[in-house]
């Protein structure tokens, strides 16, 4: 029987191909230098939970079979009378997925899913928070293959926040890169 331990694809390449060229692209004395993918957190707000408390079950239940992870149900934190909505309603979804569940997640987005955007061009390089976190906004829940488009009552889409540990955003862009992320207007070197 064979004790080996199972490691995303992702999680090999960066281990084997991504901290090297980031060590020589910022000249990064160590490897705990390197900048990491920390987490990756998907929220997604549901339009008309206040009328229809099973959309957030639909919703929790779409991002379970998205992530392979139990999502979380969020809950308003104060009344607000025009949208009729008060406090700890629920009106969304959110998961957070870390270590071999963040790598295989990112792994499915980057190969399966994204290419089945319509017109996909690339995915914009502006959306850096400036502490090297990237945001990712999904219009439609369908491109993951995942979900089976016969039983979607309704489209919604969801955010999806790459957490890595860079100090800049230029850090976080090369390492997003690195591992597959495609920019619309990536630098060739």
């Amino acid at each position: 029987m064979s004790t080996t331990k199972y490691s995303p694809r992702l999680a090999e390449k960066y281990r084997k191909d991504v901290v090297p060229a980031l060590m020589k692209r910022f000249g990064y004395k160590s490897i705990m230098q390197v900048p990491e993918l920390e987490k990756i957190c998907l929220n997604r707000g549901v339009n008309g939970a206040v009328n229809d408390k099973k959309l957030v079950d639909i919703a929790v239940e779409e991002l379970a079979t998205i992530t392979g992870q139990k999502p979380v149900a969020t809950v308003s934190r104060k009344d607000i009378s025009n949208f009729k909505l008060r406090k700890g309603v629920p009106i969304g979804a959110r998961v957070t997925l870390r270590g071999v569940k963040m790598y295989e997640f990112m792994d499915r987005l980057i190969s399966a899913a994204l290419p089945r955007v319509r017109d996909f061009r690339g995915i914009n390089e502006k959306a850096f928070d400036g502490r090297g976190n990237y945001t990712l906004g999904i219009t439609e829940q369908i491109i993951f293959p995942e979900i089976d488009i016969d039983k979607v009552n309704k489209i919604t889409g969801l955010d999806i926040t790459f957490v890595t540990s860079a100090n800049t955003n230029e850090e976080a862009y090369e390492l997003l890169k690195e591992l597959g992320m495609p920019f619309k207007n990536a630098k060739k070197d």
